[in-house]
């Protein structure tokens, strides 16, 4: 089994993805609210951003942080292309 290959078994790929999954839902909730969105479509735009990739990016370090300031970073993300367009 995958797991008996790690001491830890929260360090197991398959809990690891389970734990990515429940925090992208989370933070899409949190943009639903936010944005006055269905959660459906707050997590379609989370996950085309930079945001999400950087998230999925260990070498960003955005996975340590909070689920709302993840959310805070995605929001700045978007108001920042929004004017750098104009």
């Amino acid at each position: 089994m995958e797991q008996e290959k790690y001491n830890d078994p929260v360090k197991s790929p398959v809990i690891q993805e389970i734990i990515m999954a429940n925090r992208i839902g989370s933070i899409a909730v949190e943009l639903a609210k936010r944005l006055d969105i269905e959660p459906i479509k707050a997590l379609e735009l989370f996950y085309e951003s930079k945001t999400c990739e950087n998230l999925h990016n260990k070498a960003t370090g955005l996975y340590l942080y909070s689920d709302l300031y993840i959310a805070d970073d995605f929001v700045a993300e978007k108001t920042f292309n929004i004017y750098s367009m104009h």
